[in-house]
């Protein structure tokens, strides 16, 4: 049956068919399924064009795409019998045609390759993956600006080296993942305006000798125009780089939010209490909760950044224009957009449930000699002194504290003027976490009024 089957495709060409090691590695109808939906609806759009510019019989036309649907309808039922020996999805569709509408099937196929057609249909499939990330990303971010807003005024401490930095404020933390995810939203975004161009009507790499029109192909399907180069059109793999590279920073940077929760949710820090929707138990130790999504979130960047280097492995070396080597562009694609899609939802989920805890975070914002800097500025300001010089006396300030085992502002003053006698009782108000970060009114800094400044910004584009 093979054989049979692998010579009616091939026509006259070959004598034999493959045997059953070549048809498992050159088939993709494994996973290139997944493109029935795109490839039904640009053969239909190609079923239109060519009776528009008299290709096609109108009727032929009509027949093809009432039947395209009826083959649509039998693969969302679940109906559908895919065959390994028809290699891949076009195959698998237009010999159900042929099967459903008889001889109008062959004529599908005029004017256009496999080559084509699958670059076209991956190209309308990434797209759909890119606006419905873009979408999830909006998501997020809308899910990050309720934890700011909430959370405007909250004093914790900043990091730098994971050690306790300055004082700024819960909705300063959150705002800067906002700024993060935004970035890869226009990313996205701007990969989406590339790829919006159609390869349909390249053929198999040369274009055609038939009056097609692929401005109307073009925009049957959405695209902005055709592609401008008929080579160019079947052998690009940019589309897909580019979203699997936004696609491995957007994880990046869920990695590092899901690092924080782990870290913040633990017993040693006790920031913030995660849902139990998104923990679990120990089988053998009652007390743990486990943050297995955010845990999972972070390994799970892993796949998406190897697919990213699996496909530009694949493209690196092949010359102009399609090689069999670009099968194997989808499987990564697939699984990244699949694994991205899991951990946007993901952490928006948690995020949503997650209850950071006021005081815990007020208390650690007062540790670790936090003001040190806003005493240094105030003696620059106060005193006068160099930058240098305030930072010197300040690191002294800081060893008499730790020293006498107490912080900043427990320093009694004749102590702190021994060190230097331009400081006086005033210093005190800069020492405090809240004063600390109500200072810090530069434009995208830490102070409440800067960060709901921020928050309406960010909800007004969102809007």
């Amino acid at each position: 049956m093979a054989d049979r089957t692998q010579n009616a495709m091939w026509g006259g060409r070959f004598a034999a068919g493959p045997d059953a090691l070549m048809e498992a590695i050159n088939a993709s109808i494994g996973f290139d399924r997944r493109l029935a939906a795109q490839d039904i609806r640009a053969s239909r759009a190609h079923a239109a064009m060519l009776a528009a510019t008299g290709i096609l019989s109108d009727s032929d036309a009509a027949a093809i795409g009432e039947g395209l649907l009826t083959v649509l309808s039998e693969i969302e039922a679940g109906g559908f019998a895919f065959r390994t020996e028809l290699e891949d999805i076009h195959m698998n569709v237009e010999a159900r045609l042929a099967e459903l509408i008889g001889a109008p099937a062959g004529r599908l196929h005029t004017a256009r390759s496999r080559n084509d057609q699958v670059a076209t249909d991956f190209r309308l499939w990434v797209r759909e993956q890119t606006e419905a990330a873009i979408a999830a990303l909006e998501r997020l971010m809308r899910a990050l600006l309720a934890q700011a807003e909430e959370g405007a005024d909250w004093v914790m401490p900043g990091f730098t080296h994971l050690q306790v930095a300055q004082p700024v404020t819960w909705g300063h933390h959150m705002m800067a993942y906002v700024e993060m995810f935004a970035r890869d939203r226009g990313r996205l975004a701007d990969a989406r305006a590339r790829m919006n161009e159609c390869p349909l009507g390249a053929a198999a790499l040369a274009g055609t000798a038939f009056p097609i029109d692929r401005e109307m192909t073009a925009r049957a399907l959405g695209f902005d125009r055709p592609m401008a180069n008929s080579i160019d059109a079947v052998s690009d793999r940019d589309f897909a780089l580019e979203f699997l590279s936004a696609a491995a920073i957007s994880a990046i940077h869920l990695s590092r939010l899901a690092e924080e929760l782990v870290i913040w949710s633990s017993a040693q820090f006790r920031f913030v209490r995660i849902s139990d929707r998104f923990t679990t138990g120990s089988s053998i130790m009652p007390q743990k909760r486990n943050p297995d999504a955010a845990e999972l979130i972070r390994a799970k960047t892993g796949r998406i950044l190897g697919a990213a280097v699996a496909l530009f492995t694949v493209m690196k070396g092949l010359p102009l224009a399609y090689s069999k080597d670009m099968q194997e562009d989808k499987e990564q694609v697939f699984d990244a957009a699949d694994t991205l899609m899991l951990g946007l939802a993901a952490m928006e989920g948690m995020l949503r449930e997650t209850r950071p805890d006021r005081d815990a975070l007020e208390a650690a914002a007062a540790q670790g000699f936090s003001t040190a800097t806003d005493l240094a500025d105030w003696l620059v300001r106060a005193a006068g002194l160099p930058f240098r010089e305030a930072h010197h006396v300040t690191g002294r300030l800081v060893a008499l504290a730790e020293a006498r085992g107490c912080d900043l502002p427990d320093l009694p003053i004749a102590e702190m003027q021994a060190v230097h006698p331009a400081i006086s009782p005033e210093v005190f108000a800069v020492l405090g976490v809240r004063n600390s970060v109500a200072s810090r009114t530069s434009y995208g800094g830490t102070a409440p009024a800067e960060v709901r400044a921020q928050i309406a910004r960010w909800k007004e584009i969102l809007r």
